[in-house]
């Protein structure tokens, strides 16, 4: 897949951030894994990203991040294209890049750099050297201490032919309409915030249709459902399920920092597809959060 294909692909329809699976010990578990993919792929998602921040990325050892996108690239090839995170120093950012295209995925999602603060010039010179180093297409993530504002975006999409997409985990409405006014078609948008379900309505608005939905995880076909109905502005819909599932749920998120990625692992569990503990420093809901989180599930009916 070239990275205008990509950026094709990336411009409709939903995508999704597939769990890491880990044992009771938190080693991966590659056969559970493929299973999870496998299941997940027939629902129509139009691309997943593998060991992004839903996958801890931030949490893998190298040699893991290696077994997690083999395994991805390997289970879902003709099925659902596969992009896979990449973060931290420029350098180490580099290899995982490299690493990702050597196993055979479709590109990768961009995380931000590591811990310390950089000028907008440092952060051009990081996203442009790490897109210099491989052929496949780079989505860039605008979250934490990565915040690029139009310029840089402008100047990063003029040097680097495979920089096709932007995802957007900040929120900040006056930068997302400055950089997609700026930019028009040059790139494919994405929303990437939290809970993305919550903000796809005003997004659209921006010119920002698409998004990464991580219930998709455990409730698909309702991921499915909520994507369609904005798609098709079925407001009757996406009120019901924002009142009946989404506004209870973000309730049991946000009760503890890094739940987002906490509850999304209860909510594999609770289907029957067990994904495992997560590790720290991130902990896992406890008992009356789980029962609360199954009862919204259950609401929902079979998958």
């Amino acid at each position: 897949m070239t990275p205008q294909e990509l950026k094709q692909t990336l411009s409709s329809g939903l995508l999704s951030f597939p769990i890491t699976d880990f044992d009771a010990q938190g080693e991966f578990r590659p056969s559970t894994y493929a299973a999870r993919l496998d299941w997940l792929a027939p629902y129509g998602a139009s691309a997943l990203f593998v060991a992004g921040g839903t996958g801890e990325f931030f949490s893998l050892t190298t040699a893991e991040y290696s077994n997690v996108v083999r395994v991805a690239v390997e289970t879902c090839r003709g099925k659902v294209p596969i992009l896979a995170g990449a973060g931290g120093p420029t350098r180490t950012a580099i290899a995982f890049a490299q690493e990702a295209e050597r196993l055979g995925a479709q590109g990768i999602l961009l995380m931000p750099h590591y811990l310390t603060e950089a000028s907008q010039d440092g952060l051009v010179a990081h996203v442009e050297a790490i897109c210099n180093s491989v052929k496949f297409g780079v989505v860039v993530y605008n979250r934490g201490i990565c915040r690029l504002n139009a310029d840089s975006v402008e100047l990063l999409a003029a040097r680097c032919p495979n920089l096709i997409g932007f995802k957007d985990g900040i929120g900040d409405i006056e930068l997302m309409v400055s950089i997609r006014r700026r930019m028009g078609d040059r790139l494919s948008y994405l929303g990437g915030l939290p809970t993305a379900e919550l903000f796809a309505a005003p997004y659209k608005a921006l010119g920002v249709p698409v998004y990464s939905s991580a219930v998709f995880n455990f409730l698909p076909k309702m991921a499915i459902d909520f994507y369609s109905a904005i798609k098709n502005d079925d407001h009757a819909t996406t009120g019901r399920l924002l009142d009946d599932f989404f506004l209870p749920y973000l309730a049991i998120r946000n009760k503890k920092a890094g739940y987002a990625v906490s509850i999304v692992k209860a909510g594999a569990t609770i289907v029957g597809h067990d994904g495992g503990p997560v590790r720290t420093p991130l902990i896992d809901l406890n008992v009356e959060e789980r029962e609360q989180l199954k009862a919204l599930i259950l609401a929902q009916g079979p998958q």
